[in-house]
């Protein structure tokens, strides 16, 4: 039976492996369309087409991010997964063995329904069994397996793309199947999270569980405070009310309307902020806006995003001590500069003027400067952030409509970027600009630091009268129990 540090890693790879799968879509698409073998397959689509068939697997996540927010919380951590798990195999290979548009465009579907059940679950089984002090680097963990995964299929896709036969993109495309079998397997070894036991009134397994996961870490009577804890949490969310749908409409007590809307903005802005276009399509980036030949924007593609793996490694040694909030509002004005920049370095390049050449390998370089910034600053707290905020009985739930909110956000960015950049070229990059600016002062004014701080005094953060949900033993747990937490206006 897996305790402790071994609990803890076996259920890392499991959410590790799904923000795997994220990456690894992300890449896949912007390498395959490109390629001959996809274009003689498909009848060379046009700009917009392309936009469709890669944007329409975000209409999936979208999807299943709803099915999840309806079915999530009854089914449970787990089952959520590994249903996403299933219909994502399946999907893998309906689009492997795609011979029209009509064909690939459903199985693109298919697919995204399984990342929308696996990708608003993953991010909360890992911020139920995490360390308070520690969360934050376990999720770098995962987004630095996510940008592996798109570094991996990146060169995946530039290996095949020498082939014009049609094999050379259904194998890039099957291969995901290698990381969502071992996802099964491990579904099956690890444990139900506590806090959604404790939240089912299965009590006692919700104490069995934390006390292997924080053997050696905990005494018994820290591990039956903090379980204590939770339950009392749970019970006084139930009471108030917070979590079901109706109370979504309305502002209770803790505010989970003001969480719900916080979790959901973050993750809204962070596609809006323009990663995806650049990530999807870094490719066509190089060729159209930059003006490099396949081979060469292929293969600056693949540096690009070989830079984003080994950048997602900086957070690492900043999120659990500079915290949330600066490592957001620093990274997002870089970004928010480099699209400003990027404007101008384009338009040279677009009207072929005496600087064109200095100014092609100047907006190379702020694509690197971008995918840094993201990674550091955006892509390490938007998926600890919903997970941390929202209330127990409101988390899977959500957590559920905040990543939907960020697949439909995602459809619409990949669908009009190809168009996009057609008609207005070096324009684009002024509406990210703007976009980006305009992220700072919501951020500012309106999102609490969570850094270090248990799920449950999330509640305490927000609560009219912080005092009904004071722990009734100040000392759980060596992790850092918080005995007062201010009653904060946000």
């Amino acid at each position: 039976m897996l305790e402790g540090r071994a609990l803890l890693s076996f259920v890392t790879a499991l959410t590790c492996l799904s923000f795997l799968l994220i990456g690894y879509d992300n890449g896949l698409m912007g390498g395959l369309v490109n390629t001959k073998g996809w274009k003689h397959q498909f009848d060379t689509p046009r700009s917009t087409m392309v936009g469709l068939i890669v944007a329409i697997y975000e209409v999936g996540c979208f999807l299943g991010s709803i099915a999840t927010s309806i079915w999530g919380e009854r089914l449970g951590r787990l089952k959520s997964i590994g249903v996403g798990v299933v219909i994502m195999i399946l999907g893998a290979a309906l689009q492997a063995c795609a011979y029209h548009r009509s064909h690939l465009i459903i199985a693109r579907i298919v697919s995204g329904v399984g990342m929308g059940f696996i990708n608003s679950t993953a991010p909360v089984l890992m911020a139920e069994f995490a360390p308070q002090a520690t969360r934050g680097i376990y999720v770098c963990a995962q987004l630095s397996t996510l940008n592996f995964g798109i570094f991996l299929v990146y060169w995946i896709d530039y290996g095949f793309s020498k082939s014009h036969e049609t094999w050379a993109w259904r194998v890039p495309t099957i291969l995901q199947c290698i990381f969502l079998i071992p996802m099964g397997i491990l579904l099956m070894i690890i444990p139900e999270s506590p806090r959604w036991l404790a939240r089912h009134d299965r009590r006692e397994e919700s104490l069995a569980v934390l006390t292997r996961l924080y053997k050696g870490k905990m005494t018994p009577s820290e591990v039956q405070a903090l379980h204590s804890d939770i339950v009392k949490t749970a019970a006084l969310e139930e009471a108030i009310g917070a979590g079901s749908w109706k109370d979504l409409l309305v502002e209770d007590e803790i505010k989970s309307r003001r969480r719900l809307l916080i979790a959901c903005s973050v993750q809204a802005f962070q596609q809006l902020g323009g990663i995806n276009a650049i990530i999807y399509y870094a490719a066509t980036l190089f060729k159209e806006s930059i003006g490099f030949d396949d081979n060469m924007a292929a293969l600056m593609s693949g540096f690009l995003q070989t830079w984003f793996f080994v950048a997602s490694f900086i957070p690492w040694v900043l999120i659990d001590r500079i915290g949330r909030r600066p490592l957001l509002l620093s990274m997002i004005f870089v970004m928010a500069c480099v699209f400003t920049i990027q404007c101008g370095l384009i338009y040279q390049v677009q009207h072929k003027t005496a600087v064109e050449h200095a100014c092609g390998i100047a907006a190379a370089a702020m694509l690197f400067v971008y995918q840094g910034a993201f990674t550091i600053g955006f892509q390490a707290t938007v998926w600890v952030y919903p997970s941390e905020i929202l209330p127990l009985r409101l988390r899977q739930r959500g957590s559920s409509l905040s990543t939907a909110s960020n697949w439909i956000i995602n459809f619409a960015v990949v669908m009009f970027t190809p168009p996009s950049i057609s008609n207005i070229g070096w324009r684009t990059y002024i509406i990210f600009a703007v976009l980006n600016f305009s992220f700072l002062p919501v951020i500012y004014w309106f999102y609490p630091e969570t850094m270090g701080k248990q799920l449950e005094d999330m509640d305490r953060l927000f609560a009219d009268q912080p005092g009904e949900f004071e722990r009734d033993s100040p000392s759980a747990g060596k992790q850092g129990a918080i005995e007062h937490v201010e009653d904060v206006d946000v």
